[in-house]
């Protein structure tokens, strides 16, 4: 693989790390700003609405413009906003930093997928994809435990001031290791990007990320009560076994990259039902220590498993303008954040026991099962129609050549 994907994986850690920390930060912050935590609740949900308005909306006025200086003028944006984030006076200047922070977010990952794939031959596309994807799974075993503890011991400010560094680094990795030659501008520009959104089969591709990551965050959201409550471990294990998560979405990635190079369809389609099998279990997972650390593990198998094939599937059916759908795909994982969220709340508040939520989680998991299936009967229908091959996007990636045709 090229080497030029660690500079993507570099900016991938630092966005991860600053994505996740603020949760374990959240006492500190409201302390240090004499708010609520609730209120400091709020700086994670403008960094989620930030990257919600800047996948596509970045990735729409730079369609034009290279892709190497596209991901660089975004980690720019990534260390300014952190910066700031670490001098900010007050909450308001706080969250319009953490906003900020977050308008790169998607169209880096967006963009940063179709330059992966550029570098490298079609039947490793999708390990060139969960390569970069790796950085944000190690962040949640490495980064974002180290960022929480250097928060904890010498302030929150210096977490943020960290992970600029983690930027410069990234800006500097970029400009030396990616080739000009794999980071052409988009032939279509903005017209062509948005033409790409109104595709059926681009809709039902995003619709399978909301509901399959929203079943992964309608139970993650709410993991520690299960552990504490229902496992019996003590509040102080638990960020071990949060780093376990995190070991197990780094395997889920990696392994989902290699799979979707062999058939992308069929890794999708296994990493949903193994997501609503581990979901459905939990329950019964939960009520002793060592299942509930596995259910956590697995937990986080299952959900990147699916990773990469949603992000290369966004891809195939906006073959012609890629990085606009691409980034789309980011802003549709955070919906799901914020969706599965809400959803698994419901279920708790409803009185349906700690637990809850994971079966709130395997009904979403098999709904983006149904939306996975929908996208396929779509699929071959247009290509059994004569009538409509002169519409069929023709995708780049390799399963489409040989007999992985869908």
């Amino acid at each position: 693989m090229p080497l030029a994907l660690l500079a993507l994986a570099v900016g991938a850690f630092g966005i991860g790390t600053t994505e996740f920390v603020m949760m374990g930060l959240l006492p500190d912050v409201a302390d240090d700003l004499h708010i609520s935590i609730p209120a400091a609740g709020h700086l994670v949900s403008a960094y989620a609405l930030g990257v919600v308005i800047g996948a596509p909306l970045l990735a729409a006025v730079t369609a034009r413009m290279s892709r190497r200086t596209v991901l660089i003028g975004l980690m720019v944006l990534f260390v300014v906003g952190n910066a700031l984030s670490a001098f900010a006076p007050g909450n308001g200047s706080l969250l319009a930093a953490r906003f900020l922070s977050g308008l790169p977010h998607g169209a880096f990952f967006g963009v940063g997928a179709v330059v992966a794939t550029a570098m490298v031959p079609p039947e490793r596309k999708a390990r060139s994809v969960s390569l970069m994807f790796l950085g944000l799974t190690v962040a949640n075993i490495a980064g974002v435990p180290a960022a929480t503890l250097m928060g904890q011991h010498l302030g929150w400010r210096a977490t943020f001031l960290g992970v600029s560094v983690i930027g410069l680094v990234a800006i500097a990795s970029l400009a030396l290791l990616i080739p000009h030659d794999h980071t052409q501008a988009s032939a279509t520009g903005l017209r062509g990007e948005l033409a790409a959104l109104t595709s059926l089969p681009v809709w039902l591709a995003l619709g399978t990320t909301v509901a399959g990551f929203g079943a992964l965050f309608a139970a993650y959201s709410y993991v520690t009560p299960m552990l504490t409550d229902s496992a019996g471990f003590a509040q102080a294990h638990v960020t071990l076994l949060l780093a376990l998560f995190g070991v197990g979405a780094t395997a889920g990635n990696l392994l989902g990259g290699r799979l979707a190079d062999h058939s992308l369809r069929g890794t999708l389609f296994g990493g949903l039902v193994s997501l609503a099998a581990v979901l459905a279990l939990f329950p019964l997972l939960m009520r002793a220590e060592w299942s509930a650390a596995v259910a956590v593990t697995l937990l986080g198998t299952a959900a990147f498993v699916t990773g990469s094939p949603l992000q290369l599937m966004v891809m195939e059916k906006a073959a012609a303008a890629p990085s606009l759908a691409s980034s789309a795909n980011q802003a549709a994982f955070n919906l799901a954040n914020a969706g599965g969220a809400w959803i698994g709340g419901l279920a708790l508040a409803a009185g349906f026991g700690v637990t809850s939520p994971a079966l709130a989680g395997a009904v979403l998991a098999v709904l983006g099962l149904g939306v996975a299936g929908a996208a396929r009967a779509v699929d071959r229908r247009r290509q059994s129609a004569p009538a409509s091959a002169g519409r069929v996007v023709t995708s780049h990636l390799p399963e489409e050549s040989g007999a992985l045709r869908h």
